[in-house]
């Protein structure tokens, strides 16, 4: 029997002494993400930029990493923003991005001295304007659109249609939101408009959405020039690479989307005599879900006559993705990787503990013998599974732990039960 291990560590030893649910991070797989996103991106292609999506997953040790490596960081609220500061990541490497961001967002970015703030409504170029304006600086700005992409992707991952919550339609007649916003940051003397910013979608595996989303956003940066005299210097093509299911299957290139959308950029720029822009992409689940494998105790197995339920110790409060989007994922017997799969016509569901119907990890699921008392991995589940996790039933979130070279280290401690009540009056 083979036992899994991960960043050359035995995960059952990992459950063993730091118990589960347990989220594992391979830092191996981390480290040759972000190599390959300089060697293919950024060393391939001139004035490029890469910027970690940081919702995927943050702790103050992965912003680390990603400083050491040499990326920069996006960041979405004042939390991520301030954990990233706490870790000593360069503040003029960060961008502040978000559709809802308030006063205090706004005011803590401006103050925090980072390097881009993207704007997603018009509302927010007289407030960042009013922080910048009482801090003597110009503030650089992106501002976000929707190009009009509808990606093939789940519709709660899709970013980049007209009618998406995120970013404003690229309509610039007299009137239209984007038509006032361009206007106002180009006329403020406190507000440094660099470009665009657009983002179709995630969990993609093919790149004809995001080239076609840099397509309309490059026609978008003609009519900004001819009407408005406008240069845009930046554009921010977001992220959106896919992550796979099973580390057997071989994983989706950074240079598969890069390539074609900078052919398209330069092949655009030359037809519309445009200056070319540098070009940010925000790879996230791509650098770190395929790292990340969760630990889970089997606690009960339920047989019933259509289908058999196996009960793990965790669940949608530590990974609420297939109840969001139906995620799909695969799991593995730790203690022997190769045992066969009983029983393939009969229907498996992983479920978690908590008091919900929805609380399923894998609905349908093709799993050796189990007993409880039993470790299994989850694969792929390094992306929006802390991030998303909650104390939902006050269940406690799980531990953090980095692997790599046979070596393990904790970075994020397991909730105790004095956690769950300590803001509590």
């Amino acid at each position: 029997m083979e036992r899994l291990t991960w960043g050359g560590v035995d995960c059952l030893e990992l459950a063993k002494n730091f118990g589960t649910p347990l989220y594992v991070y391979d830092t191996g797989i981390i480290k040759s993400r972000c190599r390959e996103l300089r060697e293919t991106f950024m060393e391939r292609w001139e004035n490029t930029t890469v910027r970690y999506a940081s919702k995927a997953f943050l702790v103050k040790e992965m912003a680390r990493l990603i400083k050491d490596e040499g990326l920069g960081l996006d960041v979405v609220s004042i939390g991520e923003l301030y954990t990233a500061l706490k870790a000593d990541f360069p503040a003029e490497k960060i961008e502040m991005n978000g559709n809802a961001k308030s006063h205090e967002e706004i005011s803590f970015a401006v103050n925090s001295g980072v390097g881009r703030i993207i704007i997603d409504h018009p509302d927010e170029l007289k407030t960042i304007e009013k922080f910048a304006r009482d801090k003597g600086i110009k503030q650089k700005i992106l501002i976000r659109v929707a190009p009009g992409v509808d990606a093939h992707t789940h519709a709660y991952i899709a970013t980049g249609a007209t009618d998406s919550k995120f970013g404003l339609p690229v309509d610039i007649s007299e009137g239209s939101m984007l038509n006032y916003s361009i206007k106002y940051a180009m006329a403020s003397e406190n507000l440094d408009l660099r470009g665009l910013h657009f983002h179709v979608g995630s969990q993609l595996f093919d790149p004809d959405d995001n080239v076609k989303g840099l397509e309309k956003t490059l026609e978008l940066v003609k009519k900004l020039k001819d009407t408005f005299g406008f240069t845009t210097h930046e554009l921010n093509c977001g992220g959106g690479f896919g992550a796979v299911i099973n580390p057997s299957v071989s994983p989706v290139k950074c240079a598969d989307f890069t390539d074609p959308m900078m052919k398209l950029l330069y092949n655009d720029c030359k037809k519309y005599n445009l200056e070319v822009p540098e070009i940010i992409i925000e790879p996230g689940r791509w650098v770190i879900s395929e790292a990340g494998i969760t630990l889970y105790k089997v606690e009960n197995i339920k047989e019933l006559p259509e289908l058999t339920y196996v009960a793990v110790d965790g669940g949608m409060a530590d990974n609420p993705r297939y109840a969001l989007y139906q995620a799909e994922y695969e799991a593995v017997k730790v203690e022997d990787i190769d045992a066969p799969v009983i029983n393939p016509d009969k229907k498996f569901s992983v479920v978690g503990k908590c008091c919900e119907s929805g609380d399923i990890l894998i609905d349908d699921a093709k799993l050796p013998s189990l007993k409880a008392g039993d470790i299994i991995a989850l694969y792929n589940s390094g992306a929006y599974t802390f991030s998303m996790s909650s104390n939902y039933n006050r269940l406690q979130r799980p531990a953090v732990v980095f692997v790599e070279n046979g070596q393990a280290r904790e970075v994020a401690k397991r909730q105790t039960l004095d956690d769950l009540i300590a803001n509590e009056i």
